[in-house]
């Protein structure tokens, strides 16, 4: 009897293990924000043309992964690249936990490829910067309609016939903070106004959630969520196939996957690093 008990302790032990550890992620305290939808910026950042077009692949590689999740992407403003792709692209994701999920893509990404401009086969450094905010809701964020002096102009990206023809483009600007935010994306300048009111409420509210960050920096050592915009969080390494992950080296060779979309991995290993973190940060104090 002693020996099946402790055959049956051993075989056990692991599965315990494992349910502690569940128990113990389960009891960190959520982040409200997490449910929340998020505004997602994307900019060409050093790299010339290349840089936008490297921002339209991160792009259409956000756009497959939100497909995936069946989240739904709305655009809210775009620069076009001279050579294809964006200097600029503003859009909103909405869907069931977005902002939990897409709050680790916040950073600087760098691309290492020839460029399609390159002609000596030579592989150049470009990167893009990704931004994401969570979506403010009005209880979040009261803006003073007084606060807010609305531009309007023609818009200059798609939109069929009334584009450059009516002043349906709308550009607000928050005087006191000095936050501005754009949409020229729909025929309506009453649509725009909308959007482009949301986008304005989600950056000042970020800029609040921003301060909040730094200052739990400044109590702890993170190395996931430290808010840091000018951060390199990861390279796509074409000529090796693979991307690396620089905020917890991790490194995969599967880079066409990824860009079709494939980040999960990427975004359970940033969760479950930043949950360790926070497992660490609650021993301690019990300490």
């Amino acid at each position: 009897m002693k020996e099946m008990a402790k055959m049956e302790l051993d075989e056990n032990l692991p599965k315990k293990e494992a349910m502690d550890e569940e128990i113990k992620v389960m009891l960190i305290p959520k982040d409200p924000t997490d449910a929340k939808n998020a505004v997602m910026e994307i900019r060409a950042g050093t790299g010339g043309d290349e840089a936008s077009i490297f921002a339209g692949d991160l792009y259409k590689m956000y756009s497959a992964f939100a497909s995936t999740k069946g989240w739904k992407i709305e655009l809210v403003d775009i620069a076009d690249g001279t050579a294809g792709g964006y200097k600029e692209i503003i859009f909103n994701v909405s869907g069931e936990g977005v902002y939990g999920q897409l709050k680790f893509e916040s950073g600087v990404h760098r691309v290492q490829r020839v460029p399609q401009t390159e002609t000596q086969g030579r592989v150049h450094t470009s990167a893009a910067s990704v931004i994401v905010l969570p979506e403010a809701e009005e209880f979040d964020i009261e803006l003073n309609p007084v606060d807010i002096r609305k531009d309007t102009y023609c818009s200059s990206g798609p939109g069929g016939q009334s584009v450059n023809t009516t002043y349906s483009a709308v550009r607000l600007t928050h005087i006191p903070t000095g936050v501005v935010a754009q949409c020229q994306d729909q025929k309506s300048q009453h649509k725009n106004y909308d959007k482009a009111l949301k986008v304005l409420r989600s950056r000042i509210y970020e800029m609040e959630l921003q301060k909040k960050l730094e200052e739990d920096a400044k109590n702890r050592k993170t190395m996931v969520s430290s808010g840091d915009r000018s951060a390199k969080i990861r390279t796509y390494n074409y000529p090796q196939g693979r991307v690396t992950e620089h905020r917890i080296g991790l490194t995969k060779y599967n880079l066409q996957a990824t860009m079709g979309g494939d980040i999960q991995e990427f975004i359970d290993e940033l969760q479950l690093a930043e949950n360790t973190e926070k497992l660490k940060e609650g021993s301690t104090v019990d300490g």
